[in-house]
């Protein structure tokens, strides 16, 4: 992670951590990735780009929430209306309880977010008229459906019709908005080893 400049007014951090870590065999966001937690990680950076930080756990998973807030920015809780439901409902389930226009989307298992990159995110979406509804980053001609910027009116109106109909997946959503996808060379400068991308599914994923 690299700090930067200052935080952005007007830009929610919504960090996903309602999975049920089924491939790591353990409560892996509690693990420790150069020697601090997954969780605590992905908080911090979207902490740097963000008003505000909403924590999306599994109903009744009542973790500590990293540091409470982090300088300025406060962290608050908000709860998946099913247990391990998927991340698009988790991510309505952040956008509901998000009070800023633009969301910083990532999940809770990324220990390795670069804010920089998080800034172009936000940045891609353009303005309010004329703008997008969403931005992903590109790596090898495929788009990554985390981390992503949206705008939070577009995309919960969609997540709300895509979920009704069915969908589950992130990748629908961003089908769905008008999404812009951030070429590999607008961002790759800023994190040249592309971990902005990096999630952690396994053990195996941990450094040693």
């Amino acid at each position: 992670m690299t700090a930067g400049a200052s935080r952005a007014e007007g830009v929610s951090g919504i960090v996903l951590a309602g999975g049920a870590s089924r491939r790591f065999g353990s409560d892996k966001l509690a693990a420790e990735f150069d020697g601090q937690p997954l969780l605590e990680r992905a908080v911090t950076a979207v902490a740097a780009v963000s008003s505000e930080v909403i924590v999306v756990v599994a109903p009744g998973d009542d973790r500590p929430l990293p540091g409470g807030s982090l300088g300025q920015v406060p962290v608050r809780r908000a709860e998946d209306p099913e247990r391990h439901g998927g991340p698009l409902v988790g991510l309505l389930a952040g956008l509901e309880a998000a009070r800023e226009p633009i969301a910083i989307v990532v999940g809770g298992d990324m220990p390795a977010l670069s804010v920089d990159v998080l800034r172009v995110l936000a940045r891609a979406l353009g303005p309010a008229e004329g703008g997008h509804d969403a931005a992903v980053l590109v790596r090898s001609g495929i788009y990554r459906p985390l981390p992503a910027a949206v705008r939070n009116g577009a995309a919960t109106q969609a997540a709300r019709r895509i979920l009704g109909d069915g969908e589950r997946s992130l990748v629908a959503l961003m089908r769905e908005l008008r999404t812009r996808l951030v070429a590999e060379a607008e961002w790759r400068g800023l994190d040249p080893a592309g971990a902005t991308l990096l999630d952690v599914d396994t053990p195996a994923d941990l450094p040693r």
